[in-house]
């Protein structure tokens, strides 16, 4: 460093961002997802992170890649997949994921159901994620508090030693709702240790599935008559008083059922 001229010019993060790419991909999410500005935020910052440790590198400082594990708390139909997807490309243009795609997997797809089938499936699919990110929906359900032999404990052993040994390859979210993930990371506290990025979605208000709605009808190429409008609000406040209500996937049901 001491070589290095005073007037070496660094830029800026946001000239950066725009030359790797990364702030198309931010502006994609800005699109694909309405509301949830506190999601955008979070996401953008730890884009503009990745994107400073990048530029201290290229000036020759050290730096140390923090911990790109995270986890997504909220309720279904939030918009968690979509925003693993886009960090994922995120990743991948900053070069700290060889290919920055997903694998969306659940307990059905990491614990088996005898002696010795747990391990396969669950190396199986970290072999699909690596070079991105595994998504590990309801990781809850992983650990069974009530049976210390079930085979969900070692699944969760293989998880742990990937995150730790191979962090440079294979980035894993866990996702689920937020009390659930409390009480499993209180169970699992070397999971949450691994992890450095937590983000919170929250769940959309009725004004915001409307907008939503719009933006399903539009992608499809249809029009939404103005005077339906006020009646689908009212659908969507009386269906987010029942049970199973999971934001925009209940919307993409109601939009799918208006189109038969």
């Amino acid at each position: 460093m001491k070589d290095m001229p005073d007037d070496t010019k660094a830029g800026t993060v946001d000239d950066f961002m725009f030359k790797e790419g990364v702030q198309d991909q931010l502006d994609k999410l800005d699109n694909e997802l309405v509301g949830l500005l506190p999601v955008k935020k979070r996401v953008k910052e730890i884009a503009a992170l990745l994107v400073l440790d990048k530029m201290r590198r290229k000036l020759g400082f050290e730096t140390s890649v923090p911990s790109l594990h995270m986890s997504f708390t909220g309720a279904p139909g939030t918009g968690k997949t979509t925003v693993a997807v886009r960090m994922g490309q995120i990743l991948a243009k900053m070069g700290y994921a060889r290919r920055g795609h997903v694998v969306l997997a659940t307990r059905d797809d990491l614990v088996g159901q005898y002696v010795g089938h747990t391990a396969p499936k669950t190396k199986e699919m970290i072999k699909k994620a690596m070079g991105g990110v595994l998504l590990v929906d309801e990781a809850y359900y992983l650990f069974n508090a009530a049976n210390d032999r079930d085979y969900g404990q070692e699944s969760i052993e293989i998880l742990l030693n990937v995150m730790e040994n191979n962090a440079e390859d294979l980035v894993v979210a866990v996702a689920g709702y937020k009390d659930r993930m409390d009480t499993f990371f209180s169970y699992i506290p070397g999971m949450m240790s691994r992890i450095g990025n937590h983000i919170d979605f929250p769940n959309y208000s009725a004004d915001e599935l409307v907008q939503i709605a719009e933006v399903m009808a539009g992608q499809l190429e249809y029009d939404i008559e103005a005077s339906a409008y006020p009646v689908f609000k009212n659908y969507i406040e009386k269906r987010m008083e029942l049970p199973f209500f999971s934001n925009a996937r209940t919307v993409r049901k109601a939009m799918d059922r208006a189109r038969m």
